[in-house]
Parts: structure tokens; sequence; C-alpha cells
């Protein structure tokens, strides 16, 4: 167990090291390094996004079976502060969202993941975002706002990919396991405590497959390579970034169209860097790039730049 601890490590110092000499090239690389996370409680970040209160912070959550927290961390990924989220379980917490809703900052944690194909039903938590993150907010457990049980319409997913679209009050949530991807969406403000139901808007294009000299090498694991981690909308509500293990893709949407509109055309698509198991992505605050990382510590912080 050490021994591979000390081979992420190392790795993780020379993906770092190349990132640092290509931030001197012309013209900018698609990824360049922001920061490095190393506390030890940011060891299994499964969802990011970036505040719209506090300047250059993220928020970020652990995966399931850690305690239900929210991680306020620099955007070079120092530890900045944590919050304890009461009344609610970390079952299998996969991503974050930052929106603004009626003049109020939220963040939205999606309890989704089901890697066995077990949960009936799944939960979305709105939060509103602390106003402050000295000692004492920090002693104060935050609650949701609201919560969001819903369920699939024809069986159990895995999905660890969650957007919010508060111009149109909708959650999008997209598959991790199915081939191509599918899109389904849920009100952002459901009328009542009903359980409520996924509904498809369609599949994802463009997400690459596997091709035949891959499979021959590893065939399970170049199946898991692109399979769809995180997603997130940018503050315009015109482009969503998702991302798999291995690459970011970007759909736009035109002003008169919707998003199953924009996900059925050929995304543009950018290869990532190594990342020790990409789950994290989230639009800056001003929509100009994306921050990413992994779920194991220490892991790189990464900042994207996808261009215009």
């Amino acid at each position: 167990m050490e021994f591979h601890h000390a081979v992420r490590r190392l790795c993780t110092l020379l993906l770092a090291s190349s990132l640092l000499l290509a931030c001197t090239a012309q013209p900018p690389p698609f990824a360049q390094l922001s920061g490095m996370l190393l506390d030890a409680r940011l060891d299994e970040i499964s969802g990011l996004a970036a505040s719209r209160v506090h300047e250059d912070v993220l928020w970020m959550l652990d995966d399931g079976g850690n305690d239900a927290q929210l991680f306020a961390v620099g955007t070079r990924g120092g530890l900045q502060a944590t919050f304890t989220v009461a009344g609610v379980a970390n079952t299998d917490w996969e991503d974050i969202a930052a929106f603004e809703l009626d003049g109020r900052h939220y963040l939205l944690v999606a309890d989704t993941g089901d890697n066995g194909g077990l949960r009936r039903s799944l939960q979305l938590h709105v939060i509103e975002e602390p106003a402050s993150l000295d000692e004492a907010a920090q002693r104060m457990p935050l609650k949701p706002a609201w919560s969001i049980a819903f369920r699939w319409p024809d069986g159990a997913r895995d999905c660890e990919a969650v957007a919010v679209d508060a111009q149109r009050g909708q959650v999008l949530l997209v598959s991790k396991k199915r081939t191509p991807p599918e899109l389904f969406a849920l009100p952002l403000r459901p009328h009542g405590n009903n359980l409520q139901v996924a509904r498809k808007l369609g599949e994802l294009a463009g997400v690459p497959q596997p091709d035949t000299e891959a499979l021959r090498a590893n065939a399970p694991m170049a199946r898991i390579r692109h399979q769809v981690t995180a997603a997130d909308i940018a503050p315009d509500g015109r482009r969503l970034a998702v991302m798999t293990y291995n690459e970011v893709l970007l759909y736009r949407r035109g002003s008169n169209e919707s998003w199953a509109q924009a996900v059925a055309r050929e995304p543009a698509i950018h290869d990532l860097p190594w990342l020790p198991q990409a789950e994290a992505l989230g639009w800056d605050a001003a929509g100009r790039g994306l921050y990413a990382t992994g779920e194991f510590s220490p892991a790189p912080l990464l900042y994207l730049n996808p261009g215009p």
C-alpha cells in the first residue's frame, strides 16, 4: 500500500512539473496547474463548484461513506473551511453545483451515486452558501433549504454528473455507465414533497469510445476511461461542460435551443492530462474557464482553458 501511495505521489509531482513547464508555452495550454490538494481530508473529492460569494474559493465534497461535509478550498488547493451539513447522510455524494436563484446563492449537493444499481430513490440537497468562512460560521451546521427526492423512469442508474440551469429552473443529470450517456432533467424547485421522476431529454453525442487497440490492451479499463464523471453549466447558461476520466467535452446551446438539442450535436473535445481518477469539474465564477481535480490526495488542481 505504501509503495502504491509513493508511486501515485511521484506521478502527481511529475504531472505538476510538466504542467508548470507547459505554462510558458505559446499559445496557453488547455490545462494549467492552479494548485495542489495535499490535505488528507480532501482524499476522495468527487465534485467541485466555484463559490458565487467568496472570491477564489471552490466548494468541494467527498465521495460516499464520508461525513456529510462541504469544504471551502482556495484555488491554490489550500483548505480554508469545513462545514457540516445537518440532517442528511452522505450515502454517495457525487457532484456539487453553485447557482443563484431569486437573489440568493445556493449549492446543490447530488447524492446520486449508485455503483451497484440498487437504490430505489436518490436525493439532491440545496443549501444556501455560507456568507462567512470564519471559525464561528464553521461551528454552525448548514441545513438544506430544500431537498429533492427522485427516481429514474425505468430502472436504476449510476450518476456522477449533475448541473443546474437556474434560468430554466432545471437540474440536469448525466448517466455514467450507459452508452451513449443519457441526459435527464428534474425541476429545480418542485411543488410539494412528492417523489419526482427524472425526465429523459436525450443522449450525448460525440462521447469518445475506446478504439480496437485500447480494447485489445485492456478492455475493462478502456471502457471505463470515457464514462461521464462530472458536469457543469457556465454562468452564462449557454455552455455545458462534461468530464470523463479522459477528456472534457463542451456543448454549446443556442439562444432558442433546449439542452436536448445542444447535446445532440458534436461537442468540442479536449484531452485531459493525467488526473488521479478525474471526478470533479466546475466553471469559475466568471465563466472563462474550469477547475478540475481527481479523487485521490495528493492531487493537482487544474485550471482548464476551453477557449471562446
